[in-house]
């Protein structure tokens, strides 16, 4: 009896980490940049199909930018943050397969985990990426400004997305000289550079032909170095990867990518039994050799 009462504080009392550990924060306040029709209640669905035999919560109608901040315990900390950017086609969120699920990978690692709530759907009238980039960047602004509360390194503060959202983490990475919204506080003194970026079957980088960026992208020598994770059965989005690796190339950036030969679309972290599957530990053993863990 006294080891069930135990092991139920005990379970308690690591539940209460994890959420004490978590830490939502809205990016804008007052107006949101942009922002002058409401939409429809945030929404949460999860009758789609499932990935890895689980059900996906598919988030949609996000008019309120926000993060969530997942600290990892103490003993692992690395000062190393990282800003998660779930994808779903600027129109929803894949928000555990390409979230959530995401961040306690990356705490497991001892790095901070950031995970960016974007407004999605596409608006009428901008480019499908004009909000989302404006609250990327935002949200690196806000994670650099507080980065000795967050303790965190502020020059070692990354961002990954999946899909579209890997499209977002690459336009924060080539954006970021010029900021897209109005400066709203102190926060947005600092640079929005992010220092490294990990791009997972991204979409929408490529351009009509083969081998060309989509004209929207601007790789430069201040790219951030960058790992691309890509499954070559993965339709013509294997051009996005491929193309976005050589312009890093044809600009001196530091980049790595992987090519598995199975693994589709939309996989997250989850055993989809693809080769793909492995994925997060080549991702790591690159985070070793940055220099981001230990």
């Amino acid at each position: 009896m006294r080891s069930r009462v135990y092991l139920l504080l005990l379970c308690m009392s690591v539940l209460c980490m994890s959420l004490a550990a978590q830490e939502k924060i809205k990016l804008f306040k007052g107006n949101v940049p942009g922002e002058t029709a409401a939409l429809p209640p945030e929404l949460i669905d999860t009758t789609g199909n499932k990935v890895g035999g689980e059900t996906v919560q598919r988030m949609s109608n996000v008019s309120e930018p926000m993060i969530t901040i997942y600290r990892p315990v103490e003993e692992l900390a690395c000062g190393t943050a990282m800003i998660v950017c779930p994808g779903g086609g600027y129109n929803i969120l894949a928000y555990d397969l390409e979230g959530t699920e995401i961040c306690e990978w990356l705490n497991d690692l001892g790095i901070t985990a950031v995970l960016l709530k974007y407004r999605v759907p596409r608006r009428e009238g901008l480019e499908k990426h004009t909000a989302p980039l404006q609250d990327a960047q935002r949200a690196m602004s806000y994670v650099r400004s507080n980065y000795q509360r967050l303790n965190i390194n502020p020059e070692r503060i990354g961002v990954m997305g999946f899909s579209a959202g890997a499209h977002l983490a690459a336009m924060l990475s080539n954006s970021f000289e010029t900021r897209t919204y109005p400066v709203v506080d102190k926060f947005d003194n600092v640079s929005t550079r992010p220092d490294f970026c990990l791009l997972v079957y991204p979409a929408y980088l490529s351009g009509d032909t083969v081998g060309t960026l989509a004209p929207d992208v601007k790789v430069t020598k201040h790219t951030p170095p960058t790992m691309m994770i890509q499954a070559e059965n993965d339709g013509k989005l294997i051009d996005s990867s491929l193309s976005y690796f050589y312009a890093l190339k044809e600009a001196g950036v530091s980049a790595s990518m992987h090519i598995y030969p199975d693994g589709g679309h939309g996989y997250g972290m989850r055993d989809t039994k693809a080769t793909v599957n492995e994925w997060p530990d080549r991702a790591e053993y690159w985070f070793r050799t940055l220099g981001l863990i230990e």
